[in-house]
């Protein structure tokens, strides 16, 4: 019997904004393996068998994936957002490398909706000009490289999105990233905090860089942070497509 995995990313939230294609795969599974909350929204039915586990057992995660295939199982590997993106499809090729007798294994790749893409959509297009993706969790990489990062990337002119950006296990890091862009940017440039974006109770915030404090943001928080010619057009938020004449030129 042949097996297969399918990584799949549920998107932001909204029901709506999983694809067609990742609602295919969900209604052939026999199995769906995944952090405790995404697994949750998928519909419990007759001959699918749920497989939730905690949070930081990524790599445990997808080997257990890829085991169930090589026994003829159909599993569903789900995230939020897009399985690329700071999610489990890296970890499934992580375990995938470890283990050289599931390389013959069928597996494929669903995109999802990312957080970052539905939020900058709600915002209006912060995203619209060259961005950079920055997870500012150190749990896999030390906060030096974040800083690093940061600190390049405001330097080149790109607008950012953050994931991960404040949690109880790291409180202070997100006010140590808010100094870092004020120095590299200034004080006027837009800072937009995205809460719970596509469910109910979601929250948009747009303020300057000055006035952006590090208790706006939280686990359920996307944030973006706009170049020098991001502006406001009434209710929305957008950077320009064209080649900025600020800081991209200096």
């Amino acid at each position: 019997m042949t097996g297969s995995v399918v990584i799949a990313g549920l998107g932001p939230g909204a029901e709506d904004l999983v694809t067609p294609e990742v609602r295919a795969a969900l209604d052939v599974a026999t199995d769906i393996v995944g952090y405790f909350p995404y697994v949750a929204r998928v519909e419990p039915r007759e001959g699918l068998t749920l497989h939730g586990s905690d949070n930081r057992v990524e790599v445990d995660r997808a080997t257990h994936a890829l085991q169930m295939a090589a026994e003829g199982r159909h599993v569903v590997v789900v995230s939020s957002g897009d399985p690329g993106v700071f999610a489990m499809a890296s970890a499934v090729f992580e375990a995938l490398e470890n283990h050289p007798e599931y390389h013959a294994l069928d597996i494929r790749v669903l995109p999802g909706i990312t957080a970052m893409l539905a939020a900058a959509s709600k915002l209006g297009a912060p995203l619209g000009h060259d961005f950079a993706a920055i997870n500012l969790s150190d749990n896999l990489k030390p906060w030096s490289l974040i800083e690093r990062r940061l600190r390049l990337a405001a330097q080149a002119g790109f607008a950012m999105a953050f994931y991960n950006p404040r949690s109880k296990s790291r409180p202070f890091q997100f006010g140590q990233a808010l100094t870092i862009l004020r120095e590299e940017l200034g004080d006027n440039v837009l800072i937009s905090f995205c809460k719970d974006v596509t469910k109910d109770g979601q929250k948009l915030l747009t303020v300057p860089l000055g006035e952006a404090t590090e208790d706006m943001a939280d686990m359920r928080t996307v944030v973006i942070v706009g170049n020098a010619d991001t502006r406001r057009v009434g209710p929305h938020v957008y950077t320009p497509r064209y080649a900025p004449t600020s800081s991209e030129s200096a």
